[in-house]
């Protein structure tokens, strides 16, 4: 029985604010229910602290269930306490819930009972994940604003075509003239657009291909593809590239300073990875360190990782400093993704207004062109 199980804790009456302010009727599959990754961030700081400060941890559980707004994530929590005061181990606790506790979470927590430094690894665990969610947050910003841009220029175009050239296309009927090329091509176009069955067709078309790319990303070979191509985009490959390597770095790190071997470290950091052209690469890394390789020679697969990163861990596995050495390598490529998202933003800025600019002004003088010429004519 781990020591922070042995105690005897009993909940308080309702009045006396125990957890029983919890509403009990919550009904949920353990399998199905999620938790947000600050409220994670939050429960492993708290419970790094109450281990800290001595307070049994299957009361803490309760106490910190008291003051979580998330009713479900509080549900489980006292789960996971009355199970500790049966004996069980936190980290087999944790594995009830594998939505809400990842794989590489457990495992942590079954090195820290295993080295008596809990209280350590919670606090870790809690410094990985605010790590992990700063560099989706940025990647998300990054690539939030040509988002913006591309809904931007569709919503003039769209406006334009359907609001003004319309008006444009009457006039030039009446007048009879010849027009230019560009101004034949944009009257055409603004009159596909606000036809009806534009309005009645797009829609469709949007939803069957988007059916179809699920449908095709859900296959093996079909997630493996895009993946690929989305490490290659211009700009934006390398910027999700290096956020994987900061994430992946990181979590190895982690992983090997908390005792973890490292086939089962590398195995980890599978699960945690977002692209499957890098769990594809790691997985055969495994492979090859089981067969007696280094592992800065079996990540060559896929060409996936920089030069830098395999230097290094030959560095680290030559000084017996590997964990060190990740952690470098993470800090590095995490200043990485903030240098390039910054970069990135303000390059998007004058895009933007040259974007918008261009529509704007090859409409404009498309419908000003037949202008022109009727007044050279006239003169």
């Amino acid at each position: 029985m781990p020591s922070y199980g042995k105690q005897t804790y009993k909940v308080a009456p309702k009045d006396k604010g125990s957890i029983l302010k919890v509403n009990p009727n919550i009904q949920f599959s353990s399998n199905k229910v999620t938790v947000p990754q600050k409220d994670l961030l939050i429960f492993f700081r708290q419970l790094a602290v109450i281990i800290q400060s001595g307070v049994p941890l299957a009361q803490g559980l309760e106490l910190l269930a008291e003051n979580t707004k998330n009713q479900k994530f509080a549900l489980i929590q006292i789960q996971i306490s009355a199970r500790l005061q049966s004996g069980e181990e936190l980290s087999n606790c944790l594995k009830k819930y594998p939505k809400v506790f990842a794989p590489i979470t457990v495992g942590l927590i079954e090195a820290g009972e295993a080295g008596g430094i809990l209280d350590k690894v919670l606090d870790r665990i809690a410094s990985l994940i605010e790590q992990q969610a700063k560099i989706k947050s940025q990647i998300q910003g990054a690539l939030t604003y040509p988002v913006i841009i591309l809904v931007l220029a569709i919503t003039v175009s769209l406006g334009l075509l359907i609001f003004i050239v319309p008006t444009f296309d009457k006039m030039f009927k009446d007048m009879g003239a010849e027009l230019p090329a560009l101004t034949e091509f944009m009257l055409t176009l603004s009159r596909v657009v606000t036809s009806l069955q534009f309005f009645i067709f797009t829609p469709i078309i949007v939803i069957i291909i988007s059916y179809i790319y699920k449908k095709y990303y859900a296959t093996k070979s079909g997630r493996f593809r895009i993946d690929s191509l989305t490490l290659k985009i211009p700009l934006f490959g390398s910027l999700l590239l290096r956020s994987e390597v900061a994430s992946l770095c990181d979590t190895l790190s982690t992983l090997i300073d908390s005792g973890i071997p490292l086939v089962e470290a590398i195995d980890r950091c599978i699960s945690a990875s977002g692209n499957d052209r890098v769990k594809r690469c790691l997985s055969i890394a495994i492979q090859k360190v089981k067969e007696g390789q280094e592992l800065s020679s079996s990540i060559d697969s896929y060409n996936v990782f920089p030069k830098l990163v395999k230097s290094m861990l030959k560095i680290g596995e030559e000084t017996g400093k590997l964990g060190f050495m990740t952690e470098n390598l993470a800090n590095f490529y995490k200043r990485e993704v903030e240098e390039a998202v910054s970069s990135l933003t303000q390059a998007m800025e004058p895009m933007v207004i040259m974007v918008v600019a261009g529509i704007v002004g090859t409409i404009v003088v498309a419908l000003y062109l037949p202008m022109f010429k009727i007044i050279n004519v006239m003169g």
